[in-house]
């Protein structure tokens, strides 16, 4: 989702830009061995959340795809329909009949609609070790590393919610993590995103959100912690690493959390957002409601435990914001781009489009080279300062490319080419400034990959040779202006200063 601020409303921005620019079967065990291991509501919660074979001639689902390249503006029909690696949500069945529905949660899921699709058990498979990976949030000054599973974090953060009595309508995986689940060939993912589908018309249930984050933290601390000493800015100080609302027009807030490697795992708690998404490609998130429910009935069972199969599994329904399910999993089989007015995307998603064009997407349309300037001039809205654009950029560096100055560079060339080629709301001085701070980015970061591969090569040539190692000079011999960042992620300060546990404003 990238980072977002409280700027001005949607409808504002993006008229400024313009004027800028002119369940299935049933379980395959009997009922009294379900009835022994959980209660009658689980089992009729199972029952409504479990998938059907997908070798069931009627169930829609076919082999992995091997797409044939034409034309976006074609209609997706039946030629999409018979070659997506998903069931198709139209011709999905239950009992026999056609075009029917899920519920989670009480909330009737339209399978009609294009807009979802009921995962395979291949995808199903991802999603799990998705889910049961252990990521490690670590812990600034004496702070533990903690390694937490992903569907641990997820079960405590929605008891505690529960037990505060904050409503929570569903619980979805979100952006790269998603893509990676439905299409691993052609995504990869840094952050962890989960959205927490909630009620925020009151305003106290921000801080409930909050508070709930950091006690879930505090109940993973290893046993040898003193707990009781540790307060709640302590834990926001030592795992946070961002913390974010927006209380008015849309409801949600953003909690981060650490990780040194730039996976960090992010806690969205959004009770209305209008958009969604950036482009097709990130615009998935798979409703993960029925495979927590499997987790739970799992657990329950004393002497054995459930297993997935092909004939045995959760039915996880995917949810394109984007708008039609068939055509965003295109687009990211195909590795194309394709959105919808960028103007009212936070930052005009022009950082996003040229990391996709430097992970060697293309455009899905000949017109999209036409929406470049409303990016540009969304981004220049947003980000109208030098220092402001400056921040952004090592921010969106630092977390995109952790450790890797030969992309970093690319991507910064590939951003002044855009910059240079579609910018129309900047006079000329404010666009030299503007190219010029993303030179002298790029040009740090390729003498810094320079250097760091003649110090390899050095190291390499004096073991071989006997010679004592030293340590070259980052400014070495090369005559360019230092370059000193404003922005450091990474940093791990040593102690604490006062902390009000206050939210962060959105950049």
């Amino acid at each position: 989702m990238g980072d977002l601020k409280d700027h001005k409303s949607n409808e504002e921005q993006s008229s400024n830009v313009v004027a800028a620019v002119a369940s299935c079967d049933r379980i395959g065990i009997s009922d009294d061995h379900c009835l022994s291991c959980c209660d009658r509501d689980k089992l009729n919660a199972a029952h409504n959340t479990l998938s059907r074979c997908p070798s069931d001639p009627d169930s829609g689902y076919s082999p992995e795809p091997d797409y044939e390249l034409y034309d976006v503006d074609d209609e997706y029909n039946e030629e999409i329909s018979s070659k997506d690696d998903v069931y198709v949500a139209s011709e999905y069945c239950v009992d026999g009949e056609t075009n029917a529905g899920v519920t989670i949660n009480g909330k009737q899921m339209d399978l009609s609609s294009e807009r979802y699709s009921v995962l395979s058990y291949e995808q199903v498979i991802r999603l799990d070790e998705v889910m049961d990976q252990v990521v490690p949030i670590h812990g600034r000054g004496n702070f533990p590393t903690l390694e937490i599973k992903l569907k641990d974090l997820v079960k405590v953060v929605k008891s505690k919610l529960d037990a505060d009595e904050v409503l929570v309508r569903d619980i979805r995986l979100n952006g790269g993590a998603a893509s990676y689940v439905l299409s691993p060939e052609n995504s990869q993912y840094n952050d962890l995103d989960l959205i927490f589908c909630v009620d925020l018309s009151n305003s106290r249930n921000f801080d409930k959100v909050r508070a709930a984050v950091l006690d879930s933290l505090l109940d993973f601390l290893p046993d040898g912690c003193n707990k009781k000493r540790i307060s709640s800015c302590s834990l926001k100080e030592a795992y946070l690493h961002k913390m974010v609302k927006v209380p008015e027009g849309d409801r949600w807030s953003l909690i981060s959390l650490s990780n040194n490697r730039g996976r960090n795992v992010e806690l969205k708690f959004v009770d209305v957002m209008k958009r969604q998404f950036e482009f097709s490609v990130d615009s998935f998130q798979i409703i993960i409601d029925s495979l927590l429910l499997f987790y739970e009935c799992n657990e329950s069972m004393a002497n054995e435990s459930m297993s997935m199969s092909e004939n045995f599994y959760p039915t996880v329904v995917g949810e394109s914001v984007y708008g039609d399910f068939r055509e965003a999993l295109l687009h990211l089989h195909k590795k194309l781009i394709a959105t919808r007015n960028p103007e009212e995307i936070r930052g005009g998603g022009l950082l996003k489009y040229c990391n996709l064009l430097v992970r060697g997407y293309k455009p899905a349309k000949n017109d999209m080279k036409n929406l470049e300037p409303y990016m540009c001039s969304r981004f220049f809205i947003d980000f109208s300062e030098l220092p402001q654009q400056r921040n952004k950029l090592e921010s969106y560096l630092a977390n995109h490319f952790v450790g890797d100055d030969q992309t970093k560079y690319q991507y910064l060339m590939t951003l002044y080419k855009v910059v240079d080629e579609s910018t129309v709301c900047l006079m000329g001085h404010e666009r030299r400034q503007t190219l010029n701070l993303i030179e002298e980015l790029a040009y740090h970061f390729y003498y810094q990959f320079f250097d760091q591969q003649r110090y390899l090569a050095k190291n390499q040539y004096d073991a071989s040779h006997h010679h004592p190692t030293y340590l070259l000079g980052n400014n070495g011999a090369f005559f360019y202006t230092p370059y000193h960042p404003t922005y450091a992620p990474q940093h791990q300060p040593n102690c604490f200063s006062t902390c009000h546990c206050g939210w962060m404003t959105c950049a």
